[in-house]
């Protein structure tokens, strides 16, 4: 059983964590897809993106550290 929410913890922090990066790059310009996006060149996004990275490295330690 905790086997099992270890796992599902450290892909959800993994997910959440690369989301929070692919924000983090749209609103830094870095990434323009898609093209329309709202997100692009928003530097509001490097914020939210930012904490969302941090939630999920947040996720994966607390994945990793139970027993």
């Amino acid at each position: 059983m905790m086997r099992r929410l270890r796992s599902i913890l450290s892909l959800l922090g993994l997910a959440v964590a690369l989301l929070g990066i692919f924000w983090m790059l749209q609103g830094l310009g870095i990434i323009a897809w898609p093209a329309s996006s709202f997100m692009v060149g928003d530097s509001v996004w490097v914020t939210v993106g930012s904490a969302v990275s941090v939630v999920g490295l947040f996720l994966i330690l607390l994945g990793r550290r139970l027993r």
